[in-house]
């Protein structure tokens, strides 16, 4: 197998992914907007590439990027918040016409559970997308056009929120008064599975698949971030004590786990 992978977007997750990748024994190539950043990953054994992707251009040498790399793995968040918001899906469009004039062929795309929309109960990877959210139709879109060019093996990881060093949705919980959904589970996963999925995948070659990356834990959101701001000693969140409604969606890692795969890292840790 060609040992040379690309990681588009050495962000929080992708700069440590990166950074094991290497450590794997991988000629990995990564990709930052910032030129500050170029030094950090080449320090760490990265071939560092300044590539900032707009929906009306790709700035920077894609194409060498691209080059004699079998694996990429496109880990740019929609991102569609901010004062400068842009169409992700046409960033992801224009990205794809590059890859379409490259040699790779393996694609993991890293998306959300976003997709899934305010489904109720269990949700698997076999549960019907239906995203209410701009950002999770525009991540559906990419998942759809990746996945239904033929030329392309695809994986799609569909992770939870994000937690790990430096990020939190506690911190940003916390102090917060009268908040309504309490009772709704929590759907969350540590940096060291997101690192430790994407691995497995690509060391087993699971391609063409999409994958739920979730914490089989999933308490209910006033107990979890409460107990989460008392370890760190900060003010915790109030939640309002509503009628018993039917719970929001637990989102279920099915096919990992199924695969005789498991996570290692607690998300109460």
């Amino acid at each position: 197998m060609n040992k040379k992978i690309g990681v588009l977007g050495c962000g929080w997750l992708g700069f440590p992914l990166a950074r094991q990748l290497a450590k794997n024994s991988y000629d990995v190539h990564g990709s930052t907007t910032s030129k500050d950043k170029m030094d950090a990953l080449q320090m760490d054994g990265i071939t560092p590439f300044q590539i900032e992707l707009s929906e009306t251009g790709i700035k920077g040498d894609i194409q060498k990027f691209l080059s004699n790399i079998s694996i990429l793995i496109i880990n740019i968040p929609p991102r569609l918040r901010s004062k400068n918001a842009e169409s992700y899906i046409e960033k992801v469009k224009l990205l794809h016409a590059e890859i379409r004039k490259s040699g790779v062929s393996k694609i993991i795309f890293v998306s959300s559970t976003s997709v899934y929309g305010d489904v109720k109960g269990n949700v698997t990877e076999l549960t019907p997308p239906i995203p209410n959210t701009e950002s999770g139709k525009q991540l559906l879109a990419c998942e759809n056009l990746l996945m239904g060019d033929t030329t392309l093996h695809t994986t799609v990881i569909r992770f939870g929120g994000l937690i790990g060093p430096q990020r939190h949705p506690v911190t940003m919980l916390s102090g917060k008064q009268n908040l309504t959904n309490g009772d709704d589970p929590v759907n969350l996963i540590h940096l060291d599975d997101c690192i430790l999925m994407i691995s497995t995948i690509i060391q087993n070659e699971y391609w063409g698949e999409i994958f739920n990356g979730v914490y089989p834990l999933h308490p209910k959101k006033r107990d979890y971030y409460v107990d989460e701001a008392k370890k760190r000693e900060i003010p915790p969140p109030h939640y309002q004590n509503n009628a018993l409604e039917e719970k929001n969606k637990v989102v279920l890692s099915i096919l990992f786990l199924g695969k005789g795969h498991s996570f290692t890292t607690s998300i109460t840790t």
